[in-house]
């Protein structure tokens, strides 16, 4: 049992020119303070107490000693040329050393901090220190020091040495036996003069005395108790959970798969079997002529813009081998690229008879080579590795920075942990944070799998036949979806990254490829009917470069700056209406003046009068118009709800507008589809149901906040809660398998979505 000493100590006297100076001397060093005592905070003002408590550092006894009495000299002095009356007390101090699973509790103050001592159990490699208070005020500081003399127990030094979080109502240090070569350690609380560094008021600046004293009764009631944490089976067990999770989804495709095969009834050599009767037929040497006319894809009465097929269309949509090249043959792309339909100069005419009909199918809007359109899409794919690589590697360096400062600092709120379950393993503080994030890496691997399967799938029916005799289902485009897979993947590297050190300044690394994720999701839900005029992967990755900067910039001036939000809501509204524009007009609506420059703006009038006035009754394009409409207003809420009340959580609140303008539109497709009579199947019903049930799971651990850094790291300990998941995982954790495992289905549904309309030819297949 290791004893220890605390001296106390009372002056009467507040002249701060005489002060009454303590010393004292032990075998292992000297402890000296004074009497008033002063503390400073900010703008230079001052604290001082005529009562103090110190403990001194306590001296094991030795072999060669034994347990022979210790010398203590206690010097007492002052320049005061009067007498000052003073009471020094010395005790022994009785409950030194704490013990596990044992709460303890005391008092402490600003000038009498309290410090114990605690030694691993002989089975215990890992602690927990729990520290919980009634009282929010006065801020606290725990810190964790090694056995080392002299012990820093006050404001002004209590970070000199060990690890320390500050503290309102609770809390926590996980220590690690393999930190401390003795296998013990101290656990010193300070209360602060000020509560500022715990969300408090700050106090105002002090014009005229600034050594104005202050004799304060700050004291707090206190109680710490030391809990073993999680044992290395626990890690073991923990991994091997979150691997088996998610490759029980890798088992579930093979088995889906495979079932697919078995009851594929086109699985015969013969090509004819896949080819609806009356598709196409045989003319001439390898010329395709279709048996159905453009003109018929347009309903009766709405006449307007039908092309007759030996006119204009109909050479170039079907041409001779001679003319084009075969489907897999290799061409450089940049040649294919010149010979696009739509480079054509001719044919932009027929582009905008074909785009304004009241009535669009899907033929009208797939005339383009597909080979070409889908090296366009592939761009999406190559470019996202791109960014990626580049994105990633800064972010990695930097956590990892982070992550170093902390270990050797051993400040303790830099990072916003749930210090609660924050288990760490090698320099990584919360290594249960970062595991939770393997399932989008797994998932995002498995759909890049199954997007793979089916490309192969389809480049061998291909090959199989002339693609240009069958013009049936969604063109099968599968560059976007391989942007999708990498972006999850990257979700869950950035995800991980982030939580390496959590806190205001990285948040963003959270968020970004959530952006990309929705917005190539609607990218390819608008594709599915619209595959040639979706935009350019250049385009698109440009536009998230512009979200992402806004993002920044929101994380530096979002705060408290009204100018900003301003200018944010103008270029929100503003790009809501010209990005409706373009989707109402199928990209054919151009402001341009032949005369002069007030042309385009009497173009723009005459715009607005015909289609929103004369047409305001009954609008061209009834139901785009309703989307538009309804996005439209969602979008101006979110921009008044920013400029209103201006969240400081701006990643959020950008990912929130771009999550709702998805369902939006997820939620007008899938009521269009069912509104034109086509099908759902069980497997795209299947994973619509899991997507709304396991997301609606997920958002509920979601919104269980563990840890907030838009307060200080003393509130957002508040917050804190233990492991709900084979103790080891917490709340966000759950979130992250959840999360991940929504995303996936949330794919699927886009993947197989239109399945239904693989036999029905596309001059059938309405847009919308």
């Amino acid at each position: 049992q290791v004893n220890a000493v605390r001296v106390y100590v009372n002056s009467s006297s507040e002249n701060l020119q005489y002060p009454v100076l303590f010393v004292v001397r032990q075998q292992k060093g000297v402890l000296s303070w004074q009497v008033p005592l002063i503390f400073r905070g900010l703008y230079q003002r001052t604290y001082n107490y005529q009562e103090v408590s110190r403990t001194l550092c306590p001296s094991e006894p030795t072999p060669e000693t034994g347990s022979s009495d210790q010398i203590i000299f206690v010097d007492v002095a002052s320049m005061a040329p009067f007498n000052i009356a003073y009471e020094l007390l010395v005790t022994r101090l009785e409950n030194f050393q704490l013990e596990t699973n044992k709460a303890f509790n005391f008092t402490a103050s600003p000038s009498q901090p309290q410090y114990f001592l605690y030694r691993f159990p002989q089975d215990v490699d890992s602690v927990i220190i729990k520290v919980v208070s009634d009282a929010v005020y006065p801020c606290s500081v725990v810190s964790v020091q090694d056995i080392v003399c002299p012990v820093y127990d006050l404001d002004h030094n209590v970070e000199f040495n060990g690890v320390y979080q500050s503290m309102t109502k609770q809390a926590a240090i996980t220590v690690q036996r393999k930190d401390f070569p003795g296998e013990q350690f101290f656990v010193v609380f300070v209360i602060k003069p000020e509560d500022y560094a715990c969300g408090g008021s700050v106090p105002s600046s002090i014009h005229g005395n600034v050594n104005r004293t202050w004799n304060l009764q700050r004291t707090k009631n206190l109680q710490v108790t030391i809990v073993p944490s999680v044992k290395k089976s626990v890690y073991v067990q923990a991994m091997f959970f979150s691997f088996l999770s998610f490759l029980s989804f890798y088992l579930g495709s093979v088995v889906v798969a495979f079932v697919h095969y078995i009851r594929d009834p086109f699985r015969s050599t013969d090509v004819k079997l896949i080819v609806p009767f009356g598709s196409a037929s045989m003319a001439g040497s390898g010329i395709m002529t279709s048996s159905h006319p453009i003109t018929a894809s347009t309903p009766e009465g709405s006449s307007y813009g039908a092309i007759d097929e030996s006119s204009s269309s109909g050479g170039r949509q079907f041409s001779s081998p001679e003319g084009r090249p075969r489907a897999g043959s290799d061409t450089d792309s940049s040649v294919e690229e010149e010979s696009d339909f739509d480079t054509m100069p001719e044919i932009e005419s027929d582009k905008n008879i074909i785009r304004t009909k009241v009535f669009l199918y899907l033929s009208d809007l797939s005339r383009k080579d597909r080979r070409i359109v889908s090296k366009k899409y592939k761009i999406y794919f190559w470019n996202i590795i791109t960014i990626a690589v580049f994105y990633a590697l800064p972010v990695i360096q930097l956590v990892i920075t982070y992550q170093t400062v902390v270990n050797v600092t051993g400040n303790q709120d830099i990072c916003y942990y749930n210090f609660l379950c924050a288990h760490p393993l090698g320099v990584l503080s919360a290594f249960n944070n970062i595991l939770s994030n393997v399932g989008h890496m797994l998932l995002g691997f498995l759909f890049l799998l199954i997007v793979l399967r089916r490309d192969i799938l389809h480049r061998r029916a291909m090959e199989m036949k002339d693609v240009y005799t069958l013009d049936y289902g969604i063109p099968k485009h599968f560059g976007l979806f391989y942007a999708m897979g990498i972006a999850l993947m990257m979700e869950g590297v950035l995800s991980a990254c982030y939580h390496v050190c959590p806190n205001y300044s990285n948040f963003q690394f959270d968020t970004s490829f959530m952006y990309m994720i929705a917005g190539l999701c609607m990218l390819k839900l608008y594709q599915t009917r619209h595959p040639d005029i979706n935009a350019s992967a250049y385009s698109a990755y440009a536009s998230f470069a512009v979200v992402i900067c806004l993002a920044v910039l929101g994380v530096v001036f979002g705060k408290n700056d009204v100018w900003f939000w301003v200018i944010f809501s103008i270029i929100h509204v503003l790009a809501s209406l010209a990005l409706s524009t373009q989707i109402y007009y199928m990209g054919r609506f151009k402001i341009d003046g032949p005369d002069s420059d007030l042309g385009m703006f009497r173009r723009a009038v005459m715009v607005l009068y015909t289609d929103c006035i004369q047409r305001c009754s009954r609008p061209m394009y009834m139901d785009r118009m309703v989307l538009l409409i309804v996005g439209n207003l969602v979008n101006w809420s979110f921009a008044v709800f920013g400029l209103v009340y201006r969240p400081r959580d701006f990643a959020s609140y950008i990912l929130g507008i771009f999550i709702c303008n998805l369902l939006l539109y997820l939620a007008f497709y899938i009521i269009m589809k069912l509104r034109s009579s086509e099908k759902l199947l069980p497997i795209p019903m299947f994973c619509i149901v899991a997507t709304a049930v396991v997301w609606a799971a997920a958002l509920y651990f979601f919104f269980q906040t563990l840890s907030s850094w838009e307060e200080t790291p003393a509130e957002s300990r508040e917050k804190n809660r233990p492991c709900i998941l084979l103790g080891f995982f917490d709340d966000h954790d759950v979130w992250h398998f959840l999360s991940a495992a929504a995303l996936f289905f949330s794919f699927l549904v886009l993947l197989t979505l239109d399945d239904d309309l693989d036999v029905v030819r596309r001059d059938k297949i309405p847009v919308f």
